[in-house]
Order: C-alpha cells, then structure tokens, then sequence
C-alpha cells in the first residue's frame, strides 16, 4: 500500500463534526500514516490537542492565523466565535505544550485586503512564532497568501530551517529562493487542476515535497468537501508530472515527512 501523509488540515472544523470517526477511518484506509491538524488560534488549537489524544494517526501543530484576517473570516461565515486573545498568553499555551505538538502551525502572512499597520502586526506576530518555533526546535508550516514575497524575507531574516510553505503561491523567483533555502513544499489535492502547484512540482525537487489537503478546503472533486484520504489524487498527479511510480512518489514524501518531523 501507498504510505500517506497529510501536514496540514483542518480537522477540527465545523464540516467534519457529524463524521470525524468516518473521515479517519477512510483515511486509515486509503493508507494515511499520518495527518497534522493546524490550530488557527485558542479554540482551535485546543480542539486540535484533543483530536490527537483520540485518533493515534492524527498529530498536531499549534498556531495562530494572521488575527486581522481570521476576523474577517469570521464574519464572513467562518465557523469559529470571534473571541479576542493574548498572543503572548497563547504563546505560552503552545510552549507548555510542546511534547505534544509535531509542529507549529497554522501561521504567517496573508495581505488580502490589510493596510500597512495590520501588515506590520502580522508581521510581529509572525517574528514571534518563528521565535517559538526556534525555541522548541520544531518546524514552522506557513501561510503565505498575497505576501509571499514577505513571508521569504522574514523567515530569510531568521535562523529557522525547518520550514514548510503550505499552499505555495509565489512566482518563480521566490519559489527558487525558498528551495536554495532548504524549505518545504506542501501540495494540496486541488493540483489536479491548479496549474500554479502543477508548475511548482515541475521545477521542485521531490525530495523537497510534502502533501496536504487543507481539508475540508481545496478539494480534488468539485462541490465535494476535502478529506485525508482524497490526497491519493495528488499523489496520482505529482507522479505524472515527475513520471514516477504513485508508490515510489508516496514512499519518497513519506520519508520527507519523517526527515522533517
């Protein structure tokens, strides 16, 4: 069977609520090993910890998701309460459970629609989980939507190695840069008709790619909800584009996943 992993979902959300158990149990079966589930900020974080101590394949990274952003998402039917919280406070909520976690995560940069001072707030923020993740000697999996070219700077101005770019949108330069840096790629399932990740698989060395599916976000199947078990998919297209066997693809970025985890 084809080794799986998953580094970056969403399990917790509000979607998988009523089939949790099913979700695992058909990624079990499609031959998930594992799936890291990111927090996105307190509540998430802790419904994440809770996940992990349920279903032995599910692993967990903390983090906290560009503030400004989430609140947006929030109103705009986001699926969370819109609670406001101490970063420095949850900070310490993740160090004190860092036996826990496989990695930090979900953060970053997202620019959509932010001025220059909410830019600049991320930004601080961003420095500090980077900080933590330095600290804990964990790696950091990083949102980087509209600022990829920040995002390459502020890590670039760190000593972190350790790095995965979730959903990479950057353009060729950047992506060049970021694999000179050693970081990692995570696919998300949806490249089987997204053409900016077709080409980032193209020109990235496999040795440098992870998958992932966002999930319940960044379906294969149009009008379907994302799940662990649909990154068989990705698998199908990174080997297509690679042209190499879907077993060796699979084996090859599951020792990747254990290299950097």
């Amino acid at each position: 069977m084809t080794l799986i992993v998953d580094v970056h979902a969403h399990l917790d959300h509000q979607d998988f609520s009523k089939d949790i158990d099913q979700v695992i149990e058909r990624a079990r079966q499609a031959g998930v090993r594992a799936i890291i589930t990111n927090g996105i900020n307190p509540e998430t974080n802790r419904k994440s910890l809770e996940l992990a101590e349920k279903y032995d394949i599910v692993k967990v990274a903390l983090g906290m998701y560009p503030i400004d952003v989430l609140r947006k998402d929030i109103e705009e039917g986001y699926p969370l309460k819109d609670q406001p919280f101490d970063i420095d406070s949850e900070i310490d909520f993740i160090r004190k459970n860092k036996s826990k976690i496989t990695a930090l995560g979900e953060c970053g940069l997202d620019f959509i629609g932010s001025d220059s001072s909410q830019r600049k707030n991320q930004i601080k923020v961003f420095e500090k989980m980077i900080a933590l993740a330095e600290e804990l000697n964990k790696p950091i999996i990083v949102h980087s939507r509209k600022a990829e070219q920040s995002v390459i700077e502020v890590l670039q101005s760190s000593t972190i190695k350790k790095v995965v770019l979730h959903c990479f949108c950057g353009k060729k330069g950047l992506i060049k840069k970021a694999e000179d840096a050693n970081y990692y790629f995570s696919i998300p399932p949806n490249i089987i008709r997204a053409h900016n990740f077709q080409y980032l698989v193209e020109k990235v060395n496999i040795g440098k790619i992870l998958t992932e599916t966002d999930a319940p976000y960044l379906s294969p199947y149009k009008g379907r909800r994302n799940e662990p078990a649909f990154i068989i998919e990705t698998l199908k297209k990174i080997s297509e584009i690679k042209k190499m066997d879907v077993e060796e693809v699979g084996n090859i970025i599951f020792m990747n996943y254990q290299g950097l985890f």
